[in-house]
């Protein structure tokens, strides 16, 4: 299996499978001289770890990251420091359960990947989708943490925004609310009615889809370029890598497309120095590929779980009809541990861009 690899400058390669020994990823490009230990990582990957309440799979990991190379410390460098060098990463699996599995051994799961990938390989592992596993993410968080580390003073957040039909209300929108809830709620009005929302799902073994809405402040104006190098199609590109997502969209998205020339343009003033001051910001902070100094906003649409209690109609591997039924554990709503993939990748793409800007004009800035 090729393309295994994102990034130009910051490159990330992801390994490893759903019920394999362990996954991870070699970060190569980071610069030299940054501050990292395990401990940093580690807080990422406990915000996007299985387990932690009842409306994500009940999977006991405790994803704990080891670093194999590209950190060193002695007493000059005042820590542990990357040293320019690949950054190897492992996540050890512990608690597969690829017995829940043997039943799909020889049937295609409607909305998975299983036949798309017997299709063009011949060969699958069927213990939780293998590769295709959103388990495969744990490595870009981990990966996510680290180009945080190369960012110059820049915020990366996310939330959920939407649950199934449910949506936030943005007149009670509060970022220390998103870290109090199990759902990445901005709003605790919301959160409390999704919780009963989805515990209904979840008894009548279902799945509901999510948006979520990422969020990164302090990227200066001039990151991107305007062809085949736009800082939004890179993050688009990026978004749409993650299990499960079928929709992005920068900014305000498909909604300007009900709106007028006058309505969707963001307006200017003079600022202080040589910025100037926006009246909207309704591109989401890129314009012609290019980063505006705005907050950059995005959202990316995550389908519901497609491994569910109910019975659904598949074909065999040797194309007879059959009914499945999924069992296993499994997130009732895939899009709540889908916010730190999300910033994850938001974090990856702006460091790459970071690097390509300073390669390209010099300096961190214009």
């Amino acid at each position: 299996m090729s393309h295994n690899t994102f990034g130009h400058l910051f490159r990330v390669t992801t390994f490893g499978e759903s019920h394999g020994p362990a996954l991870g990823c070699v970060v190569d490009g980071c610069p030299p001289g940054l501050p990292l230990v395990a401990e940093d990582i580690q807080a990422e990957l406990d915000r996007r770890r299985p387990g932690q309440s009842r409306f994500t799979t009940q999977r006991r990991e405790p994803d704990a990251v080891r670093i194999l190379s590209g950190v060193f410390e002695d007493e000059r460098t005042g820590g542990q420091r990357t040293t320019g060098t690949p950054i190897a990463l492992v996540i050890d699996n512990v608690d597969q359960r690829s017995k829940d599995y043997s039943d799909i051994r020889d049937s295609f799961r409607p909305g998975h990947a299983d036949y798309t990938y017997d299709a063009k390989y011949g060969i699958r592992d069927y213990r939780g989708g293998g590769r295709s596993s959103a388990r495969e993410t744990a490595a870009r968080v981990a990966a996510g943490a680290i180009a945080r580390k190369v960012l110059p003073g820049i915020a990366i957040r996310g939330a959920v925004v939407q649950m199934g039909p449910h949506r936030v209300d943005r007149d009670r929108w509060d970022w220390d609310e998103v870290g109090r809830n199990p759902l990445f709620c901005p709003d605790p009005v919301a959160a409390a009615e999704w919780e009963r929302y989805l515990d209904g799902i979840r008894k009548e073994g279902s799945s509901v889809g999510a948006v979520i809405e990422i969020v990164a402040e302090g990227a200066p104006a001039g990151w991107g370029a305007p062809v085949y190098a736009k800082l939004d199609a890179d993050i688009a590109a990026a978004f749409m890598s993650i299990n499960a997502v079928k929709g992005v969209e920068i900014g305000d998205g498909f909604a300007t497309a009900a709106l007028r020339g006058e309505e969707n343009a963001d307006e200017m003033r003079p600022g202080n120095g040589d910025s100037p001051v926006f009246l909207s910001n309704r591109a989401g902070g890129i314009l012609g590929g290019i980063s505006t100094g705005q907050p950059i906003v995005a959202r990316f649409a995550v389908k519901p779980t497609s491994s569910i209690l109910q019975s659904r109609r598949t074909v065999t591997r040797s194309g007879e009809a059959a009914d499945i039924v999924t069992r296993g554990r499994h997130d009732p709503c895939v899009g709540i541990r889908a916010v730190p993939v999300g910033e994850a990748m938001m974090a990856c793409v702006l460091a790459d861009h970071y690097l390509r800007h300073r390669g390209q004009v010099g300096g961190g800035e214009r």
